[in-house]
């Protein structure tokens, strides 16, 4: 069943206010779009890397000890494969989080899954462990599309990845979707939406594959064979249609977009990512983690991405950091706001500029162009991108930070 959660007041959006980001990041093979912190390793030290993780836990609490009064509303794996963790270590780092901090009733314990490591006792033992959220990375179902992402399975092993997932007993399941991708083509796009939503998840995650957006970074494989021409992505207006395609579908079928690139059935929004976009905090553990807090004062940190380099840091009891940053209310504002406007409840732009000091007087006038051109609408204050507005979000965002 869904779990409910604060509402945010400057978005009206249920989210998590403090949670907890781990990164697993050992994986069989590593794909040509992930510019995440990965360790590509057959034999993965997961004892080892358990032990770590808590350690750094004990060392961020000693550090900044106001967290310890702190409740965890939200926990996520992600990585990375978290699903070569075997669940009893799983288990093992989930108690020994609750051990030191206080955890929400009802939090929200979310891991992501990859459909080639899949077995239902392997589901069943993460369930059991606490993981009340499974997350599978699919992808696609077509083998071309699949073929083009570096991914080890295919559509028939990701279906059977989310029926274990249901026998495993997990009500909340998501699965995450790519398109844009290279060759791909929208009928593809449409059959692979149109195929998801008959597996009746709770909660799907479709983004785009551009240099623009998250998914592929400038360093990646694929984004080098982009710059030498070997490939090419669709055009922008293809990649518009693919995006309606998806929204079309899933609507249809109940899954609602509450973000730009996430759609869910009423009650089933993930609470953890909800915290990114409405400017909760997160601590963050393991390798390449990146964690946002408020105290001492407001600073975001990044975790060493090296595996090995962590581990030895972690062991020597130092905080396995490789930057922090101090937060200014300059900053904080840019990111609250352009956060804000990827949701589909939209974000009170001006109680936000209120909150960090930000006069509101000099956007008013591009607010009121943004309603006029069809592009955005005012709700009870709150600013709210249309679907073509949401499609020219970077934009946008800077035109009002």
């Amino acid at each position: 069943m869904p779990f409910s959660a604060p509402i945010d007041p400057h978005t009206g959006m249920a989210a998590a206010r403090f949670g907890l980001y781990l990164h697993f990041p050992y994986c069989l093979a590593k794909c040509p779009y992930c510019d995440f912190a990965v360790a590509v390793a057959r034999q993965v030290p997961e004892e080892r890397y358990a032990h770590a993780v808590l350690r750094e836990l004990d060392a961020r609490l000693e550090a900044t000890p106001e967290l310890r009064k702190r409740t965890l509303e939200s926990i996520f794996l992600g990585g990375g494969t978290p699903s070569l963790w075997h669940p009893k270590w799983v288990a093992r780092v989930l108690e020994g989080i609750a051990a030191r901090l206080p955890v929400a009733p009802q939090a929200e314990v979310s891991l992501e899954a990859n459909p080639e490591v899949a077995d239902a006792e392997r589901y069943a033992g993460f369930q059991a462990a606490g993981v009340n959220r499974l997350s599978l990375g699919v992808q696609s179902f077509q083998p071309e599309t699949l073929k083009a992402l570096g991914r080890a399975h295919d559509g028939q092993e990701a279906e059977a990845a989310f029926r274990m997932a249901r026998r495993a007993g997990f009500e909340a399941v998501s699965m995450d979707f790519i398109y844009g991708v290279h060759g791909q083509t929208r009928a593809q796009v449409e059959a692979d939406a149109r195929r998801a939503v008959t597996l009746e998840p709770e909660h799907l995650s479709t983004y785009a594959l551009t240099l623009e957006r998250e998914v592929l970074a400038e360093d990646t494989p694929l984004a080098k064979r982009l710059v030498r021409g070997e490939v090419a992505l669709p055009s922008d207006d293809d990649v518009v249609e693919m995006a309606a395609t998806v929204r079309e579908v899933y609507g249809a079928h109940g899954l609602h977009r509450y973000e730009i690139s996430n759609h869910a059935r009423e009650g089933y929004a993930s609470r953890h990512n909800a915290l990114y976009w409405t400017g909760g905090e997160y601590l963050a553990l393991g390798v390449g983690a990146t964690g946002m807090l408020h105290v001492p004062a407001p600073h975001r940190y990044v975790n060493l991405r090296s595996a090995e380099a962590y581990l030895r840091a972690v062991e020597q009891g130092t905080l396995p950091e490789a930057s922090r940053e101090e937060l200014s209310a300059e900053e904080l504002f840019a990111e609250r706001l352009a956060m804000g406007l990827r949701l589909r409840s939209g974000v009170d732009w001006e109680a936000v500029c209120a909150a960090y000091g930000q006069d509101p007087a000099p956007r008013r006038a591009e607010v009121t162009r943004l309603v006029a051109h069809g592009l955005a609408t005012l709700q009870g204050g709150r600013l709210v991108l249309t679907d073509a507005g949401a499609d020219l979000h970077s934009a946008i965002s800077a035109r009002l930070i």
